[in-house]
């Protein structure tokens, strides 16, 4: 079975595109719009081996969506990548602080997407 990666993004376009490239290597892609959304269908019981999520999202942001995942024992060590347009050090340092597991910058390089997605997942 492919691993299943759970993408956060607001913005329509940037999921596609997202979507598209890890789709490319054969992962498994489940897309949620907000951070609310994305924690409503982890806490539902659907297990990801690996997130990636936006910053700036209405509902619910990143990084309350990833302290918010971490209290959850399933998503304890899973890997979750901030991909966001911010990308100064005191953001990066609260995304540490709230578990994050990594960071990218936007806009993104497909390769370097996959072989970010293809380090944390092992």
């Amino acid at each position: 079975m492919s691993k299943q990666v759970l993408i956060v993004d607001d913005s329509p376009s940037i999921r596609q595109m997202v979507e598209a490239t890890l789709k490319s290597a054969s992962y498994g892609v489940t897309a949620a719009k907000d951070g609310q959304e994305a924690f409503d269908i982890c806490n539902g019981g659907k297990r990801f081996d690996f997130v990636l999520t936006d910053q700036n999202m209405p509902r619910m942001d990143g990084l309350t969506l990833v302290k918010s995942l971490r209290t959850l024992p399933a998503f304890a060590r899973t890997p979750i990548v901030m991909l966001t347009t911010e990308a100064s050090d005191e953001m990066k340092a609260q995304g540490r602080a709230a578990g994050a597991s990594g960071w990218m910058v936007k806009p993104f390089d497909p390769r370097k997407l996959l072989e970010v997605a293809a380090k944390v997942m092992g």
